[in-house]
């Protein structure tokens, strides 16, 4: 089973996900968009045992501390394959349209539709999610989806910016709806909320 706490980082207050197993007391951060001081002395405090920092998408507001963090702990970056040109290129992440000074870099593990990997004792299955841009991806575990910017409480992400697709991101809702169950939603901004609520009051889910 795993913990999660969530940190609002950057202007646009991304959820930024803290994740401990908490059998094995190893631990994940997903989009980290900026430096928290919150954050790190959290994560030094139990220990340091940062084995991943994993990214749901490429937009800048979600990686821009990516890097440092891995580097800092010594942990890997992981994404999904599609989403890993994104953080090298600004025109791509949106920095160079938002003034940001982001260092290009790479994940070390690139993972495909269905892929998993463990935290600790508990396993994370990836799913590719696109349409918000092209190499978004969700990660469900236990009874948690998150969901990145692909999913919001009753809306979803807009399609109109770099490799954004309106018919993919309707693939992909359909994709989450159809899950089997229910599950808790971390969204990349705002809310949090559940499938079930979605499939009831999202106005895009309810007509796929």
């Amino acid at each position: 089973m795993i913990k999660v706490d969530i940190y609002n980082v950057t202007d646009l207050m991304t959820n930024c996900c803290y994740l401990v197993d908490e059998s094995t007391g190893k631990s994940a951060v997903v989009d980290p968009g900026d430096k928290s001081e919150k954050l790190n002395s959290r994560i030094d405090a139990d220990g340091g045992r940062l084995e991943y920092v994993i990214l749901t998408h490429g937009h800048y507001d979600h990686i821009s501390y990516a890097k440092q963090l891995a580097e800092k702990y010594g942990a890997k970056i992981v994404t999904g394959r599609l989403n890993n040109e994104f953080l090298s290129k600004p025109m791509l992440n949106l920095s160079a349209y938002h003034g940001v000074s982001l260092e290009p870099f790479s994940a070390d593990i690139l993972l495909d539709d269905n892929d998993t990997f463990l935290l600790g004792d508990t396993k994370i299955t990836y799913i590719t999610t696109p349409g918000h841009t092209s190499g978004c991806g969700s990660y469900i575990f236990d009874d948690t989806i998150i969901t990145g910017d692909t999913l919001f409480c009753e809306s979803y992400g807009r399609t109109d910016l770099p490799t954004g697709d309106s018919q993919q991101i309707l693939q992909s809702i359909k994709k989450l709806k159809n899950l089997d169950g229910d599950y808790k939603i971390i969204p990349g901004h705002g809310q949090l909320s559940t499938l079930s609520h979605e499939r009831k009051y999202n106005p895009i889910m309810r007509t796929l």
